[in-house]
C-alpha cells in the first residue's frame, strides 16, 4: 500500500510540474528550450526534460525552430475550439463583441479573472485606424484595470486585500493605489453596474466595463470597450449605452434577472 501511495503522489507532482510548464509557456510567449524553462520554474532540469517529451508525444508541445525550443502545441487549440463551442459565455460574449466593435469603432474585449490576475479573454479591434497593445490572455495587476472593479464585487473588504498581492497596488506609473479607494471604486462600481476611468496601462486610452452576470447574481466576466481618451469621453453615455446593454442580454442569457440584485458585500 505505502509503494501505491508514492506512485500515485509522484504522478500527481509530474501532472502539477506537466501543468506548470503548459501555463510557463502561455505566459512567456515565445518558445523556449527545457533547460531555459526548468531554470525559470525552478525545476530539476531531469524532469522536465522527462515531461517535456511526453507532451511532445501528445502534441501538447511541439518544436519550434531547429534548436530545441518547443512552444504550446495544436492539440491544446483543438481542445480550445471544444471548450469554445461548449462553453456558452465565450460563444455569446464573441457575439457581442462583434456588435459592440461595430456600433461604436471602438476595440471591444471580455475579461476575466485568471487566479489573481485579469486577463483579456476575447478581443475584437474595431474599424478605426487606432489600435492597442493589449493581448489575448496575458496577466495584468487587477488593480491597473476597470474590470477589476467589478470582477472582484462578491469578495468582502477583507477577501479582497487577502486575493490582490500588495506589489499589484502599485501602478504602471510607480505611484501606489490605496487599497480602501480600490475597495471603494469596487463598491461603486457595483452600485452603478459599470465602471470607468482613464488607463493607468495604455496611455492616451479611457476603458469602459460592464459586468456580465451568471444566475446567482455573481460578475465572472465582463465586457470593456477601449477608445481614444478624447473620443471615449466625448461619446461616453453612448459607449457605456451600448456596453450595459450588451452585458444585461449575456447576463439574462446566463440565467441572471436584475431584480434579484447584484451581490456586493462590505464586511
Amino acid at each position: 500500500m505505502p509503494e501505491a501511495v508514492d506512485i500515485a503522489a509522484k504522478r500527481s507532482r509530474g501532472l502539477d510540474r506537466a501543468f506548470e510548464i503548459l501555463e510557463f509557456l502561455r505566459q512567456t510567449r515565445r518558445p523556449m528550450r527545457p533547460n531555459e524553462i526548468a531554470s525559470s520554474i525552478g525545476a530539476p532540469r531531469s524532469s522536465v526534460y522527462e515531461l517535456v517529451n511526453l507532451l511532445l508525444r501528445h502534441g501538447m508541445l511541439e518544436y519550434e525552430g531547429g534548436d530545441g525550443r518547443v512552444f504550446l502545441g495544436r492539440k491544446l487549440y483543438f481542445l480550445g475550439t471544444v471548450y469554445a463551442e461548449q462553453f456558452d459565455l465565450m460563444r455569446e460574449c464573441d457575439q457581442m463583441l462583434v456588435r459592440l466593435a461595430e456600433e461604436t469603432r471602438e476595440t471591444a474585449q471580455m475579461c476575466l479573472l485568471e487566479g489573481n490576475k485579469y486577463t483579456v479573454a476575447m478581443m475584437r479591434e474595431g474599424s478605426r485606424p487606432f489600435r492597442i497593445s493589449s493581448s489575448v490572455g496575458g496577466l495584468v495587476s487587477i488593480p491597473w484595470t476597470a474590470s477589476g472593479r467589478l470582477l472582484l464585487a462578491h469578495l468582502s473588504d477583507q477577501e479582497i486585500i487577502d486575493f490582490i498581492p500588495d506589489e499589484d497596488f502599485v501602478l504602471p506609473n510607480g505611484q501606489r493605489l490605496d487599497p480602501q479607494e480600490f475597495i471603494a471604486q469596487v463598491r461603486k462600481a457595483s452600485r452603478d453596474g459599470y465602471f470607468t476611468f482613464n488607463s493607468v496601462v495604455e496611455n492616451f486610452t479611457h476603458c469602459f466595463a460592464a459586468p456580465i452576470y451568471r444566475a446567482d447574481g455573481m460578475c465572472i466576466a465582463a465586457l470593456c470597450l477601449v477608445a481614444p481618451r478624447e473620443d471615449g469621453l466625448r461619446n461616453q453615455d453612448d459607449y457605456l449605452a451600448s456596453l450595459t446593454r450588451a452585458s444585461r442580454e449575456v447576463s439574462e442569457k446566463l440565467g441572471f434577472h436584475e431584480a434579484r440584485g447584484t451581490l456586493s458585500s462590505s464586511g
